[in-house]
């Protein structure tokens, strides 16, 4: 995208501080341009139905075009929220139907002169619960807007009311302050806040907590194996240690939107609440439990890493097309390195909870080949065609911007702290871009993201950014866990190793993926394949595992494999491994030094 103009950019401030200073109508008083009703007469039906009412001079001269969001942000992924749209119509003042028609695939132009006020009906199907996306039943109703309300082109910038019409006994939350006097319609300054503002309808439970005099609320949808009390505290916990760190509550509220409802999980970030889907019953047992609160950990630091503190791309928005940056590995994977850190200095999980974790996204990293092949920044730049449209070859061509800018993140905060001997951390750089960006109305590049960090650290940074930002290199793991008296280790033993994953389905063992630069790969296995028999025996996954296990080196495994409903032979000599999981110990005689700065790093302190 273009550097954005400092007008466009003062914007991005302007609407943050709208939703923390707690007013209760549009932004200034103005009235609102674009006047929305959405109700859900039939929820059973999936479809949302949307008025729209558009008052004179925001269209051309002789047409109003209306256009539909392609993505959301914080969802890096074109999804095509047009194709849900259906039973379109227009009309004037008057009640008089107007002509329309599309000119591209989210875009409708009503004939009418822009002195005209119209009103545009439509219906949107909601029947996929996602963070991004909409659903409605005889339950409930949660909607993305960027996935429901069109904007008249151009007008981002204009204010807008939303009366949400829900069946009778259902409850309404969501971020977005009531209008002046009303009790049912909400306000939005412009079409970014509108957009970033999910709603929840229906008979949901709410925990309630403050944090230093501000409001939170949990919204929970759904029912699961959840602790009322010990959720509300723990989350309050996360909060108050976020807060404390970054040395300011941004928003007058906050919401945090919670469904229970599908087996999956996940979660999108916005500026004053978050929406997130749980594991219903994943409550239980403790190490289940925690990994729930990293994710609220996760959504809740965006507020602000990515919502406030924004890379170069990321706001204002165009919410046609994609938006690129290369910044994602901080985004979203130093807000990974925080999720965890934040559960142990709140007191939530041991200090060996929290190494386990970081042992844990070490060995995925290690064992992704694609870590080669492809730079954080790349993984940044291609989020729109690749993080979200991953396939069997991923792991060979790809790296989570999330896991390893996490890893990352944990890099350059102990060489931070080595540097400065313990003075200023990655958390004074976080607190840096707050202050210096957002403060001050500016979005951050790549060079202002190192600038900051070499400042944090007293000396040059280029190295480090070379070898593991724009470089392929493999990350030292062993020299940054040293600056503060820990070691990496690995429980392996010595065996077999094929290279590929196998899953028994029914009575089928399929491959589901092949790693490159192994013996599957190399010598011909395929990610799709189905393995019929092993040495002559019919295969299972429980078989194949005895068979791995009790093989020496040399040894060939004679492999029947269906492959496109025909049948060939392969055979394939295993190599020998040892790996196991990694394991994070202290050192053996740490210097008071380097406890000095672990006891600072895992305190906040």
């Amino acid at each position: 995208m273009q550097r954005l103009r400092s007008s466009a950019v003062t914007l991005v401030a302007l609407c943050s501080i709208s939703l923390r200073s707690g007013a209760q109508s549009t932004e200034g008083g103005a009235a609102a341009a674009v006047e929305f009703t959405v109700s859900m007469p039939r929820p059973y039906t999936h479809l949302l139905e949307v008025e729209m009412r558009v008052k004179p001079g925001l269209g051309a001269d002789a047409h109003v075009d209306l256009v539909m969001p392609v993505w959301t942000p914080g969802s890096y992924l074109i999804r095509e929220y047009e194709r849900h749209v259906q039973d379109f119509s227009a009309k004037n003042a008057a009640g008089q139907a107007l002509p329309w028609m599309k000119v591209n695939k989210n875009t409708w132009r009503i004939a009418a002169p822009r002195s005209a006020a119209i009103t545009a009906a439509y219906r949107v199907y909601a029947n996929d619960l996602t963070v991004r996306t909409n659903e409605l039943n005889d339950t409930h109703a949660f909607w993305n807007n960027a996935g429901l309300l069109m904007y008249p082109d151009g007008q981002l910038r204009s204010a807008s009311t939303l009366r949400v019409v829900a069946p009778a006994g259902w409850r309404v939350a969501t971020g977005l302050p009531l209008a002046a006097g009303r009790t049912d319609t909400y306000a939005a300054p412009n079409f970014d806040v509108l957009y970033d503002s999910p709603f929840e309808a229906g008979t949901f439970t709410t925990l309630s907590f403050d944090v230093n005099g501000v409001p939170h609320r949990i919204v929970i949808d759904g029912r699961g194996n959840y602790d009322s009390t010990r959720l509300r505290d723990d989350v309050q916990k996360i909060v108050r240690t976020e807060a404390t760190m970054m040395g300011d509550i941004p928003y007058h509220d906050y919401t945090f939107l919670a469904h229970m409802r599908a087996p999956g999980g996940g979660g999108l970030e916005h500026l004053n609440s978050t929406g997130l889907i749980f594991a219903p019953f994943g409550f239980q047992p403790d190490a289940s439990y925690h990994e729930q609160l990293s994710l609220v950990a996760h959504e809740f630091f965006h507020l602000w890493n990515v919502k406030r503190i924004r890379p170069d791309a990321l706001g204002p928005f165009d919410y046609t097309k994609e938006n690129y940056t290369r910044l994602l590995w901080v985004a979203e994977g130093i807000t990974s390195y925080y999720q965890d850190l934040v559960l142990r200095r709140a007191g939530i999980t041991t200090e060996e909870e929290y190494f386990d974790a970081l042992a844990s996204t070490m060995r995925g990293i290690q064992e992704t080949p694609g870590r080669k092949v492809m730079s954080v920044e790349e993984a940044s730049f291609d989020a729109w065609i690749k993080y979200y449209r991953q396939d069997e070859n991923a792991v060979n061509s790809q790296v989570s911007y999330y896991d390893k800018g996490g890893l990352l993140g944990l890099l350059l905060d102990l060489e931070i702290r080595k540097r400065s001997a313990g003075a200023r951390s990655l958390d004074t750089v976080m607190r840096y871009l707050y202050a210096e960006f957002f403060s001050k109305g500016r979005n951050y590049t790549p060079d202002d993201f190192q600038k900051a960090a070499e400042l944090a650290a007293g000396s040059s940074l280029e190295n480090f950014f070379a070898r593991y930002v724009h470089g392929r290199a493999e990350l030292d793991y062993g020299s940054a866990l040293d600056a503060v008296g820990l070691r990496l280790d690995s429980l392996g033993t010595d065996h077999s190793y094929l290279g590929a994953d196998l899953a028994q389905s029914g009575d089928r063992l399929l491959v589901t993926r092949v790693y490159s630069g192994t013996p599957a790969y190399e010598q011909g296995l395929n990610a799709n394949d189905q393995i019929v028999s092993i040495n002559g025996i019919r295969a299972s996954k429980s078989f194949f595992d005895t068979r791995m296990k009790e093989m020496r080196a040399g040894d060939v495994l004679h492999l029947s494999v269906a492959r496109f409903d025909e049948q060939r032979n392969i055979d394939i000599t295993p190599s020998r491994r040892t790996d196991g999981p990694y394991r994070i110990l202290s050192i053996a005689q740490p210097s008071a030094e380097q406890l000095r700065l672990r006891r600072a790093w895992l305190s906040g302190q």
